[in-house]
């Protein structure tokens, strides 16, 4: 009878045992939420409010500086991208790895940004403002319904998985047709300048027939300047 005595007591050590992990489990999980709840603003928004808080304003900005690329508006509701092809050169590879300026589009619009102008390229969120840097924790992505993924998205692998999510349909066709109106701009641009050097190269031949002929009368005259 006494040898029999322990067999409760070891039964109850392996269950306060077993109990342990779930102790251990509710306590690792209550850390994560508390870390969770403490983390801050997704690094896309830190990096594009780092990137503007490093420019001078629209007001100020002077040609040659990084204003004249990049600025907040005139009130600081939101930004205004004066010079694509130079954000994506100079800009995007320094605060993103990366010189993709659809790519930067489509990741605004995954955070809720919206473009405000049809003549310029000024983005605005309620949330995303100068001076009120705090007000980014505020800021979520959109949750994208499996339904609106293009087929083609879940085949690419090359590019990144964010730019993945992020992009639908209508939001392919918008970017489709800037990029058309950029290509005409481009080529609106390329005829000027076609005419501004055919122009030049006829001023050049007519003040080299003027000085030739002033020249020429200046001999008949015996005057050879």
């Amino acid at each position: 009878m006494v040898s029999g005595f322990p067999m409760p007591a070891a039964m109850d050590v392996d269950s306060s045992n077993n109990r342990s992990p779930y102790k251990i489990s509710r306590s690792t999980s209550t850390g994560r939420s508390a870390a969770a709840a403490t983390k801050g603003p997704a690094p896309f928004l830190s990096k594009t409010y780092d990137l503007l808080d490093e420019r001078p304003s629209s007001s100020s900005s002077s040609s040659g500086d990084g204003g004249s690329i990049i600025s907040w508006n005139e009130d600081g509701t939101g930004f205004v991208v004066w010079s694509p092809a130079e954000f994506s050169e100079l800009m995007l590879p320094r605060y993103f790895k990366h010189n993709n300026f659809s790519s930067f589009i489509r990741q605004l619009n995954t955070y809720g940004f919206k473009k405000t102008s049809s003549k310029r390229w000024e983005f605005k969120h309620e949330k995303f403002q100068r001076g009120n840097r705090e007000m980014l924790m505020e800021i979520t992505r959109k949750r994208c319904e499996p339904s609106v993924y293009p087929s083609y998205l879940k085949a690419a692998t090359n590019s990144n998985e964010e730019d993945r999510q992020s992009l639908n349909h209508d939001q392919r066709m918008q970017l489709v047709e800037e990029n058309s109106n950029l290509r005409k701009e481009k080529l609106e641009l390329q005829t000027q300048i076609a005419q501004f050097k055919d122009l030049k190269v006829k001023l050049l031949d007519f003040v080299g027939h003027y000085m030739g002929n002033s020249n020429d009368q200046h001999v008949k005259n015996g005057r050879i300047c």
